[in-house]
């Protein structure tokens, strides 16, 4: 799973440079089923803050029911998130 995720994360930034529009639906199909992963295993390990971050993560990057929140909001959203990902693998690995 560390491997998927820093996919993602580089998916994510990835998202900075201008890219067509099926690589975003691509990124949201990807990241929907990371995240949606990473909150059950959440819930599994009895950590109700992570699950209930990366449940909301993956209903943020849905992409049946597009959030409009413009092309500089979702950049920041994405190297967040790039970020947060990052962090996770780093603190999971110590």
């Amino acid at each position: 799973m560390k491997y998927f995720c820093l996919i993602v994360a580089a998916m994510l930034l990835l998202c900075l440079a201008p890219m067509p529009y099926g690589y975003y639906m691509l990124l949201r199909f990807v990241a929907m089923i990371c995240f949606g992963v990473l909150a059950y295993q959440y819930y599994d390990k009895e950590q109700p803050a992570l699950m209930v971050t990366f449940g909301a993560l993956a209903l943020l990057f849905q992409p049946f029911f597009k959030i409009a929140l413009g092309r500089t909001i979702w950049n920041i959203v994405d190297v967040a998130v790039a970020v947060f990902l990052i962090g996770i693998i780093i603190i999971k690995e110590k």
